[in-house]
C-alpha cells in the first residue's frame, strides 16, 4: 500500500504525517506527479486560501490526480483539498476547481441568506475555529465508526454546499457539506489529524479503503 502526500506550498503536512505514523500508514509526498502513477491512494490537505491551488493546476498534478482517481485510487482531501474538488470557489474566482462535485465554495457571512439559528447577526464570527459537530447526511464509508454529533476541529472561511454528494454535515450559522463522498473519493471541511480519536477513525477509515 503506497500513499501520496501530495505538498503544493498550501498544506499542514507536519501533522498529517505525525497520524498517518501514528496509525501505521506507509506514505511519501511524491516530487513529481508522475510518481502518482505507483500510488494506490491521495490525500490532498490544505490550509489558507483558495489561490493555492493554482499550484496544482499549473505543474502537472492536476492531470496526475485525475488520472489517479480515474484508476480508482481511493482519494482523500482535507480542508482546501475539498474545496478544490468542487468547480470552485468565491474566494479566487479566476482559479477554477477540479470539477468533480457540482458547486462553488462561499464565503461564510452573516448577512448570507442561509444562515439559521442565530439570534444576533453579528454572532457570527468569521473564520470559523474550534470544535463542532457532526451530522450523518447519509451513510458512507468516510464516516464509517463516527456517532452522530461527534466533534471534530474546524478553521476556515469558506465552505461547500450540501449537494447528492454530501455525507455529514455542520451548521455553523449556515449548515454546510463538512464531509463529501463518491464511491472512491471523499474529503473533509476539518482537520481530522487535529480531531483526536474521531479524526483518527476517518484516517483509518480512509486506510482501510486503500488496498
Amino acid at each position: 500500500m503506497r500513499i501520496a502526500l501530495i505538498d503544493y506550498g498550501a498544506g499542514n503536512l507536519t501533522s498529517v504525517r505525525k497520524a498517518l505514523s501514528h496509525l501505521g500508514a506507509s506514505f511519501e509526498t511524491p516530487a513529481v506527479p508522475e510518481d502518482l502513477s505507483h500510488m494506490d491512494g491521495v490525500i490532498v490537505p490544505g490550509v489558507g486560501n483558495f489561490k493555492a491551488t493554482a499550484a496544482l493546476n499549473n505543474s502537472g498534478w492536476r492531470t496526475a490526480i485525475r488520472a489517479t482517481i480515474n484508476r480508482e485510487c481511493p482519494f482523500l482531501g482535507i480542508c482546501l483539498g475539498l474545496h478544490w474538488l468542487f468547480e470552485g470557489s468565491e474566494e479566487a474566482p479566476d482559479i477554477p476547481g477540479l470539477g468533480l462535485i457540482e458547486g462553488h465554495c462561499r464565503l461564510i457571512h452573516e448577512n448570507d441568506d442561509r444562515v439559521v439559528n442565530l439570534e444576533r447577526t453579528n454572532a457570527l464570527k468569521v473564520p470559523h475555529v474550534g470544535w463542532n459537530n457532526l451530522h450523518h447526511t447519509r451513510k458512507s464509508w468516510v464516516l464509517d465508526g463516527i456517532r452522530e454529533g461527534d466533534q471534530v476541529y474546524f478553521t476556515h472561511s469558506y465552505a461547500a454546499p450540501t449537494n447528492k454528494d454530501c455525507a455529514g454535515s455542520t451548521t455553523y450559522g449556515i449548515e454546510f457539506a463538512s464531509a463529501i463522498e463518491r464511491e472512491h473519493i471523499a474529503a473533509v471541511q476539518f482537520h481530522p489529524e487535529k480531531s483526536g480519536d474521531v479524526g483518527l477513525q476517518i484516517l483509518t477509515n480512509f486506510l482501510n479503503r486503500v488496498v
